[in-house]
């Protein structure tokens, strides 16, 4: 879900409790919601679910590489203590 449908979504809901002698200015309070709303959550500095996902595969693939670089280094040290002890 697009975060500003979101918001959007929410904001209306939040509207939609509101008592019915308040529905008449429903429209106005879910426009002041869906601005206090998005300037929260611009502040908490979160990301997408597309860009968190993004990133777990790049850590992922690093991980994969540092693990295979570490078995290459510890065969190296290997061939290096077998050289050595002859």
């Amino acid at each position: 879900m697009e975060p500003t449908q979101f918001l959007k979504d929410l904001a209306e809901r939040l509207t939609n409790a509101l008592p019915a002698s308040v529905q008449n200015i429903k429209k106005d309070c879910e426009k002041n919601m869906h601005s206090v709303l998005t300037s929260a959550f611009n502040k908490l500095d979160l990301v997408t679910r597309e860009e968190f996902d993004a990133q777990a595969k790049v850590l992922a693939r690093s991980r994969k590489k540092i693990e295979s670089l570490e078995e290459k280094v510890h065969e190296l040290e290997r061939t290096i203590q077998e050289l050595s002890g002859r």
